[in-house]
């Protein structure tokens, strides 16, 4: 029976995909985009879908599928979405869920993105469909989208402060993911997933300084800034509102993770978590041979 993935073409939905291929698992997945689907990997079914359209839903959600892989992208319409998802799934008969939400999405009530993930993971534990709730930290590879700032103007400029936030490495969640879908034990469980490091902003800033052989700077915390630039690069401004709340909790509490919560974290991936020195290590050596 085949699992379908929601968000597989995005940076952590496509890594649980080649996951489960690797271990020989059928792969169905949902996407908007009819070329996005000529670009999955091999073994995978693309299924052309819209949760913001019920009248696809019964293409994605047929009564076949063993599990649904649930993740939302960041949108005003995160919770629809979701909640859509959850129905759909209990329909079609799905034999479990793995979502993906957020650490301590209940920490902060005033955060859009983090209170729709407390409601979907509601919704989820209400349908009674068996689950596995993955809830990590900020991902190693959102500095994908600062590669740019950070190799030509030697700026780290993600805020995440100084108090600390224990990063996490999307191999480690896609892994979680993968052993949810294809291991017993799982069921019903919540995970927080997180790195070994929590890291400062100068952190960063000096683990790809060493990597690359050259001064980086930490962009530093002032939001304000922060919100300007990324409305000048096209950010939406409901988006730019809602990580700028999201950094001002890492500004004012951190993000760290406790030893708990690195216990849960070695549960859910079957050892230990990746290093962010290792992930930046990888990446820099990708950036200095293309």
């Amino acid at each position: 029976m085949p699992h379908l993935i929601l968000g597989g073409t995005g940076t952590v939905g496509s890594v649980v995909v080649r996951g489960l291929l690797a271990k020989g698992e059928n792969v169905r997945v949902l996407t908007r985009s009819a070329e996005r689907a000529k670009h999955l990997p091999a073994g995978a079914t693309a299924v052309i879908a819209d949760l913001d359209d019920p009248e696809t839903y019964p293409r994605a959600f047929t009564n076949d599928i063993d599990g649904v892989f649930l993740l939302n992208a960041v949108s005003t319409a995160e919770l629809n979405q979701g909640l859509a998802a959850v129905v759909e799934s209990k329909r079609a008969g799905a034999r479990r869920i793995v979502h993906l939400s957020v650490q301590e999405a209940e920490a902060d009530p005033t955060l859009p993105h983090f209170v729709s993930k407390t409601l979907i993971e509601a919704a989820i534990k209400a349908s009674g469909i068996p689950y596995t709730i993955l809830r990590p930290n900020n991902f190693f590879q959102n500095d994908v989208w600062f590669l740019e700032a950070i190799t030509k103007y030697g700026v780290y400029p993600q805020p995440i402060g100084g108090k600390g936030i224990s990063r996490v490495d999307v191999r480690d969640i896609a892994d979680a993911a993968v052993n949810a879908f294809t291991k017993p034990g799982h069921e019903n469980r919540t995970y927080t997933l997180v790195g070994p490091d929590p890291l400062t902003g100068d952190d960063v800033a000096s683990a790809w300084a060493k990597a690359l052989g050259r001064d980086v700077r930490y962009g530093g915390d002032d939001l304000v800034a922060w919100a300007a630039a990324q409305k000048s690069y096209g950010m939406p401004g409901w988006m730019v509102y809602d990580f700028g709340l999201m950094y001002a909790m890492f500004h004012a509490k951190g993000w760290k993770a406790t030893p708990a919560m690195l216990e849960e974290t070695r549960t859910a991936i079957g050892g230990e978590p990746r290093r962010y020195a290792d992930y930046v290590a990888e990446t820099a050596a990708t950036l200095t041979t293309t």
